[in-house]
């Protein structure tokens, strides 16, 4: 059987990945993306190219969104001669991207009033493992759905979950990344704070990493804070919009969260002070000059 045509946007570090191991496993593909030369390189290994989303939506089978935000993913879905103006019926989007759930539950709901379906699948590990075809995949959607896109998905992943009705991607994303970068805060924290006191830091991480404390967060934290080794490969901007978009979660849900608060307001703290680019875990040095 000949494979569907994918149609995707957002060629980034994650995305441009994705994108070359489709390729290689032989999907035929139509990107879309502001960077010029990650297009270029896409159109080199055979695919093709567009003007607008609804041009994209109109060649495709399966549309894939590898973006940064979820107001991103509204303007490419809604704008005059976006996407959905061009989805088809029985085509289907999947958001690969971390997004806030109920703007993702109402862009299903309009692409099911056009027939068309979607997928929100935000991913797990590395772009080395996407480009392997080696990710962790949490999708979430209509179970014929899912079950019509597994295939191209099992291409792309090594683990691919099925988590339940729409949304339900998105919201365990956020909650894995709410405890994740709780934990790098904490522990950061932590050791910044060893510093300030007099106590070594290493000898903190032997004792705390000796019991049930220990993670594979801590030794990222544990990498920056002692050997100066920064090594998780996400960023405190990343993290700041993450725990952001948490904290709407919960807010849509009618509760609260007191701990994610405190985290997203380091970050933020740490954004402002111009550290967005670095990752999470150097988030110390700003802990280690933190005054009243």
């Amino acid at each position: 059987m000949s494979k569907p045509v994918i149609g995707f946007i957002g060629l980034g570090l994650m995305g441009g990945n994705m994108v070359e191991n489709l390729q290689n496993k032989g999907y035929p593909l139509v990107v879309m993306d502001l960077n010029k030369e990650a297009v270029a390189k896409c159109v080199e290994r055979g695919g093709k190219t567009v003007q607008t989303g609804k041009e994209l939506a109109e060649a495709a089978d399966i549309v894939m969104l590898c973006l940064t935000t979820s107001t991103i993913v509204e303007k490419v879905v809604y704008a005059e001669d976006g996407l959905l103006a061009g989805m088809k019926e029985g085509s289907v989007l999947i958001d690969f991207g971390t997004s806030i759930p109920a703007s993702t539950r109402k862009i299903g709901a309009d692409l099911a009033a056009k027939g068309a379906s979607m997928i929100d699948a935000p991913l797990g590990r590395t772009p080395a493992h996407a480009k392997d075809g080696l990710l962790n995949i949490m999708a979430a959607g209509d179970k014929a759905t899912f079950e019509k896109v597994k295939p191209v998905l099992d291409d792309q992943g090594e683990n691919v979950f099925y988590l339940g009705e729409l949304g339900a991607g998105h919201t365990t994303k956020l909650i894995n990344n709410f405890m994740g970068m709780t934990t790098v805060c904490t522990m950061s924290q932590a050791f910044a704070v060893a510093e300030r006191a007099g106590v070594d830091r290493q000898q903190l991480f032997d004792i705390m990493s000796a019991g049930p404390s220990n993670s594979p967060f801590m030794q990222f934290c544990k990498n920056y804070a002692v050997d100066n080794v920064s090594d998780l490969g996400f960023s405190i901007a990343n993290a700041n919009k993450d725990l952001g978009y948490f904290l709407q979660m919960v807010s849509d849900l009618g509760t609260e969260s007191k701990i994610a608060e405190g985290s997203s307001s380091y970050l933020q703290a740490a954004f402002d002070a111009g550290m967005g680019n670095g990752n999470v875990p150097e988030i110390y040095d700003y802990f280690l000059k933190l005054n009243k």
